[in-house]
């Protein structure tokens, strides 16, 4: 198993770029997960550890397109309907026994093996047939090209290449490329093995009496639910009271079973916030200031080896940091690449102003512009502690550092949810 750097997190105090910090990630995090076979139908979502080659060329064999008549094209009149014989038949599974004859038509159904020597097949629909006393003969219409509705062997994959890439994450149409090229299973990466919790004396299971001054953990819930979208194994860890040896000893018993830990909250210079003060009592911890709105302060460290990420309290910003910054840092610790997701260019249909040299993520959703398209509007109300936002949303608009002014009409970047979140 491979393991992080002791410094692998650090960097100055000054604020750093979205840029900065993705590029950082890239440089110093590894795979830490060991590879494991498992069946196709348990492969979904999780990222794959080996290139998968196919020994054989899929198709296997020339085959029809159609249901229909398998003929020479030599044969054919280009100029008029041409009358063959009907001899032999051929099915999925079932190939005609032998090569097809000169001066004859095969019947033939969809998936096929050609017939040997055959090269063109007719649709059924674009046929008559007619039946004399010597047996069926087929009447084909003039205008077939040569090879039409013929599949060739190795049209999808050829004997020897490479269908699927390592550090992909496996969708259900890899599944069924796999068991194309004859996989029964698949080298993936171990899932992650992620250990969850909240701080903080007013938080409370949701459900529970609400005492005075005290909210439901929401953040909690959030988090665990993209942690495992992602694939990793998470172990609820609940709610640590505000004590410093209390999250002390939960962080230490957490370290040897866990291949990441993750809180939110607690990591910022109050007298009450004792995870920073215990992460460093234990490890090392870097507050990263973020030039991004939301979500500023993010806290990146190490217990021991285990890599040790503080997230911020409000729900909005959870949700902004994970998706930019510790998504793309959990695929990698299982081995995941191409992790930079779609983004699409529409025009705001809004105005907004910013802050130079800070990146801006806003809650928008879209609208159909009728034939122009679709345009982003944005969430009226933007706080970072208004979750309802992001139920409502779609998805992210990505506000570039340079960005101070937006005019309706702009394009920019709209980042879906369903491209980040599983």
């Amino acid at each position: 198993m491979a393991q992080l750097s002791d410094d692998c997190f650090a960097q100055g105090g000054r604020m750093m770029r979205t840029d900065e910090a993705l590029d950082l990630l890239a440089r110093s995090v590894v795979r830490v997960t060991e590879s494991e076979p498992v069946a196709l139908a348990a492969a979904l979502g999780r990222i794959l550890a080996e290139d998968v080659v196919s020994p054989h060329d899929v198709p296997p064999h020339d085959n029809s397109a159609v249901d229909g008549y398998a003929v020479f094209f030599d044969d054919l009149d280009p100029e008029a309907d041409t009358v063959l014989p009907v001899v032999g038949r051929a099915s999925a599974g079932h190939p005609l026994d032998g090569p097809a004859r000169r001066g004859a038509a095969v019947r033939i159904f969809t998936g096929a093996p050609m017939p040997v020597g055959t090269d063109s097949v007719m649709m059924q629909e674009d046929c008559k047939v007619t039946s004399e006393d010597g047996g069926a003969r087929v009447v084909l219409r003039p205008g077939l090209k040569r090879g039409a509705n013929a599949r060739a062997r190795a049209e999808d994959v050829s004997a020897g290449g490479t269908v699927l890439r390592a550090g992909m994450r496996l969708r259900p149409q890899d599944l069924g490329q796999a068991a194309a090229v004859g996989r029964r299973e698949l080298l993936v990466s171990r899932p992650l093995r992620v250990a969850l919790f909240s701080t903080g004396d007013e938080l409370r299971e949701p459900g529970a009496a609400l005492d005075a001054g005290c909210i439901y953990d929401s953040n909690r819930t959030t988090i665990h639910a993209l942690l495992t979208g992602l694939g990793c194994a998470v172990d609820d860890l609940g709610i640590l009271a505000d004590d410093f040896e209390v999250v002390r000893a939960a962080l230490a018993a957490a370290r040897p079973d866990h291949d990441l830990i993750v809180t939110s909250g607690g990591v910022s210079v109050g007298e009450e916030d004792h995870v920073r003060s215990a992460v460093e009592a234990l490890g090392r911890l870097h507050l990263w200031r973020l030039a991004i709105k939301p979500g500023r302060p993010i806290a990146l460290g190490q217990i021991g080896q285990v890599p040790f990420v503080g997230l911020p309290g409000n729900p909005v910003a959870v949700m902004v940091t994970f998706l930019t910054i510790v998504r793309p840092m959990i695929l990698r610790l299982m081995g995941g690449t191409g992790l930079t997701p779609h983004h699409f260019r529409v025009p705001a249909d809004f105005s907004h102003r910013k802050k130079k040299n800070r990146r801006e993520w806003l809650r928008a959703r879209l609208v159909s512009d009728g034939e122009a398209g679709w345009r982003a509007v944005k969430f009226a109300r933007q706080g970072a502690g208004i979750l309802t936002s992001l139920v409502e949303a779609e998805g992210l608009v990505e506000l570039p550092e340079e960005m101070t002014v937006l005019e309706p009409g702009t394009l920019v970047d709209f980042l879906p949810f369903s491209e980040v979140v599983s």
